[in-house]
């Protein structure tokens, strides 16, 4: 297998994804997806866009139901070839193939997911030291689907993190080889590194240990209010979210129905309304994402339900609409509250029905809490289930040696508002 190669593409899918590079700098590359079309194709490219830390900020989709061409811009402008071959070949990935052999597979049980490894390590603890790790992770194309970070009384970190490789290649002794390089680089020759099948230990940790009543209803609620003494109270960023339209119009076409969407920008704006739609199994015919103007998104789609019919069902319509302002307003949640004599950070997003969690959230905490200078206790990720939703949920107990003052909320709403904006891309 080429080394850039991804499981499910083809090296003759040449024009199926085509990534051109911005003339000038600063300028967005150019994302081109020509491919047989799927109920949720829009919603997978965009998460493998987010994945990779680009932003959308332009895009046009059409389809005929059976073919699909898609044209993104993004930023920022990606100056490393491997890297924009690798995001090729991610894209190819969740691309339907044009081939005979993809529709037979539509008959045939789903091929086994992808194999879990633990990666253990115990090295020096530092500030900043769990982001350098997942950073690594990132350009090495590992994903982390769990992770348990406890700090030793001497100081020293213990972390557990449970991946799958995007290349499929860690069975081999040569990816394994270049993973130990790349993380002994970032934690020194003296660390203990261990990398194996993870077995039934990931089973163990599929989800988190119980949260309190009141703290899951904080985490969890539909509806966000401006009370300031809130554990998650809306910076002036947020109440901004609250003015976003959703609306939908059947007269201007006999066989689609219009969706206009109107928000203020935010990083996965996109992804965060083509994964609604794919859980809504809501076909998306043509569609136009606007530049922003003056902070705000605007979004048209032409759509139609699976059965190929408009949306003309009035509950139908209060669904999506209702489901998608939530999306817009509140896409990812952020609590910081006591846990004990301890201060706990907790932040959650909900899960795909395909059973796909929101990229890159580990990621940006962990970067927000470097930026910061606060040290990282101890760290699990897992899965909680409420009544409306199967949620991802990151905990973070802090360490209280760092320049903020954790025990009042000026300070808890500092790292609240940082580590939200680090998510949402302000």
């Amino acid at each position: 297998m080429n080394p850039l190669q991804y499981p499910g593409s083809t090296l003759d899918d040449t024009d199926t994804v085509v990534i051109q590079k911005g003339k000038r700098a600063g300028e967005p590359n150019v994302i081109t997806v020509n491919c047989p079309d799927k109920t949720g194709l829009a919603c997978d490219i965009c998460r493998t866009i987010l994945d990779f830390g680009f932003y959308i900020v332009k895009g046009d989709v059409s389809t005929d139901g059976i073919w699909c061409y898609v044209v993104l811009w993004v930023v920022p402008q990606s100056s490393s070839s491997k890297r924009r071959e690798s995001l090729k070949q991610r894209l190819l990935s969740v691309c339907p193939s044009c081939s005979v052999s993809f529709y037979l597979n539509q008959l045939s049980p789903q091929a086994n997911a992808s194999p879990v490894y633990l990666l253990t390590f115990c090295s020096s603890d530092r500030r900043g030291l769990l982001h350098d790790v997942t950073q690594v992770l990132s350009e090495l194309e590992l994903t982390i689907q769990r992770v348990k970070v406890t700090k030793t009384p001497d100081g020293r970190a213990v972390d557990l993190f449970f991946i799958t490789d995007n290349l499929e290649m860690l069975h081999t002794q040569a990816r394994k080889d270049e993973t130990s390089k790349q993380l002994h680089a970032v934690l020194g020759e003296s660390c203990g590194l261990e990398l194996q099948l993870a077995g039934p230990k990931y089973d163990n940790l599929q989800y988190i240990s119980s949260l309190s009543p009141s703290v899951a209803e904080e985490l969890f609620r539909c509806k966000l209010e401006d009370n300031v003494s809130h554990a998650q109270a809306l910076s002036s960023d947020m109440t901004k979210l609250k003015k976003a339209s959703v609306t939908i119009d059947n007269s201007l076409s006999p066989a689609h129905t219009l969706l206009q969407i109107s928000c203020i920008n935010h990083k996965g704006f996109l992804y965060d309304i083509m994964r609604t739609l794919k859980d809504f199994s809501i076909q998306i015919c043509f569609g136009r994402f606007l530049p922003v103007n003056k902070g705000q998104r605007e979004l048209d789609l032409f759509i139609r339900q699976k059965d190929g019919k408009k949306i003309v069902d009035p509950e139908n319509q209060d669904a999506v609409c209702s489901r998608l302002k939530v999306e817009m307003l509140h896409p990812l949640r952020v609590v910081i509250t006591n846990r004990g004599p301890d201060t706990e950070l907790l932040v959650a997003n909900p899960i795909e029905l395909s059973g796909n969690g929101r990229p890159r959230v580990f990621y940006d905490v962990t970067l927000a809490l470097k930026t910061l200078g606060i040290c990282i206790f101890s760290a699990e990720i897992g899965r909680q289930c409420t009544a409306d939703h199967d949620w991802e949920v990151y905990r973070f107990l802090l360490d209280e040696d760092c320049n903020i003052d954790l025990s009042t909320m000026v300070g808890k709403n500092q790292i609240v508002d940082k580590v939200r904006r680090t998510l949402m891309g302000w």
